[in-house]
């Protein structure tokens, strides 16, 4: 019988060729994970535009101020509407994680047809989107973002304390009362807004999820759950017959101002809030470091969550307690 014999590479030069070849497949494999765990495109509507090497971006907005009323014909007091302008920029940072091997691990790969990347790849592929999706729903501190669940600059609303035990929390709190502080939530924006906004999607801690999820409306089969009941039975809905988007959202579970669980809704549209990755996840083209090693990554390039429109999203707290 025959048997393929691989021959192990002399030196780091004559192994860079497999090397090389490894880290040409690789992009592809980790292409196909690019949201492994960590789908903040599912809640943060992620922008791609733009140069990916650029050092920010900047937006312009207008407001206008003015009235009409009633003229003499030959009055003078004509009102005139006035403009004002501003604009506003969001800087982008780097951000990447690596891999390296040594020419033993590139002889043993080689020899025993290994898949030199798989393991390291993957990791690093996690290890950035992990960190792309804590940048986008809770910002950074090393670079002063805020995110998706804390914006000073979203309301606050305060859910009523009538549960048994004068508690928040849903888990004392009947149907009813649930389906209140959604509801009061999402009309909140509305009202602040003197009518303007709608909220179409709604977040929720997992544990507060999971419970409407279970909860039924009554004893016995056949009755619908809470969540159930909440997705026909909401203002939006009922205004715009349109479906309220509900999903949970682990980042969520500790959340508020107490660290309690704090529920999101908002309208979710570009013109309202982004994410900024100018440049998606890439790879790096692997190179010899040293005498017996070698080196890749991978780098992406954000500017984190901005909120564009603030007031057409509302924060609820402490709807489940602190984990």
């Amino acid at each position: 019988m025959n048997q393929i014999i691989r021959q192990p590479f002399a030196d780091a030069q004559a192994a860079y060729p497999f090397v090389l070849a490894q880290g040409r497949n690789i992009e592809t494999k980790i292409y196909q994970r690019r949201y492994p765990t960590f789908n903040y495109g599912a809640t943060v509507p992620v922008v791609t535009e733009g140069n990916a090497w650029a050092i920010g971006t900047t937006f312009f907005t207008v407001d206008t101020a003015g009235e009409a009323k009633f003229l003499s014909g030959a009055g003078t007091d004509m009102p005139f509407n006035q403009a004002v302008r501003d604009q506003s920029s969001t800087d982008f940072a780097m951000i990447g994680s690596g891999w390296e091997w040594n020419l033993e691990e590139v002889n043993q790969a080689a020899l025993y047809g290994i898949d030199l990347n798989s393991t390291k790849a993957l990791s690093a592929a996690d290890k950035v989107e992990r960190l792309l999706n804590s940048i986008a729903i809770i910002g950074n501190t090393e670079r002063n973002w805020t995110g998706f669940a804390n914006n000073p600059g979203v309301a606050r609303v305060t859910v009523a304390a009538d549960g048994t035990g004068a508690t928040t929390f849903w888990a004392n709190k009947t149907v009813d009362q649930m389906l209140r502080d959604v509801n009061d939530l999402i009309s909140s924006v509305r009202t602040n807004t003197s009518e303007v906004e709608w909220v179409d999607t709604l977040r929720l801690p997992p544990a507060a999820f999971r419970y409407i999820a279970t909860k039924r409306l009554g004893a016995g089969d056949g009755y619908i759950t809470a969540l159930e009941y909440l997705r026909k039975n909401n203002v939006y809905t009922a205004e715009t017959n349109q479906p309220l988007d509900i999903q949970p959202l682990r980042e969520l579970a500790k959340a508020s101002q107490n660290g309690g669980g704090r529920m999101v809704v908002y309208r979710k549209d570009e013109e309202v809030l982004r994410f900024h990755l100018p440049m998606p996840r890439r790879a790096l083209q692997p190179r010899q470091k040293s005498i017996m090693g070698f080196e890749t990554g991978l780098i992406a390039r954000t500017g984190g969550t901005e909120w564009r429109l603030p007031g057409a999203a509302a924060y609820g707290d402490e709807i489940t307690p602190a984990p």
